[in-house]
């Protein structure tokens, strides 16, 4: 799979079709709240050919800290080292050397963020959010 460290212009609709439907972490996300993510992230694809399929975003304040969001590969194409490619794309970036702090969550990859340095935080208990799990369901986008 090639792939590009730099800054894609994603297939928005094939990128919110797995979100929307597939995903568990963004389900039902409105079309345009997910346009305006893209609009403010460092995103990046993964190919093969033309065809979109892979796909993870960074949302990075470019000098201390960096969060690793959205990171999928479509079903059909895993197991491939896609993942793999993606991420150390990512990690490989110019805009995101030298910061302090890179965090993301997941539920079922931990070996794939292993690899790539990522461990569970040294401080769990420090970490708060403001999560509204059912936003999605009645945003006015």
């Amino acid at each position: 799979m090639p792939h590009n460290a730099e800054q894609t212009e994603p297939g928005h609709t094939l990128i919110h079709h797995f979100l929307s439907e597939q995903s568990t972490w963004a389900r039902h996300i409105p079309f345009a709240t997910l346009e305006r993510a893209i609009d403010r992230s460092l995103c990046f694809g993964g190919y093969l050919g033309t065809a979109q399929v892979a796909f993870a975003r960074v949302i990075s304040d470019g000098a201390n800290f960096a969060n690793l969001v959205d990171v999928f590969v479509l079903p059909a194409h895993r197991g491939r080292g896609y993942g793999n490619a993606l991420v150390q794309a990512v990690m490989a970036h110019p805009d995101l050397q030298g910061l302090r702090r890179f965090t993301l969550a997941t539920g079922d990859a931990h070996g794939l963020y292993a690899g790539f340095g990522f461990t569970a935080p040294l401080r769990p208990t420090s970490l708060m959010e403001h999560y509204d799990p059912g936003i999605y369901d009645t945003s006015i986008a």
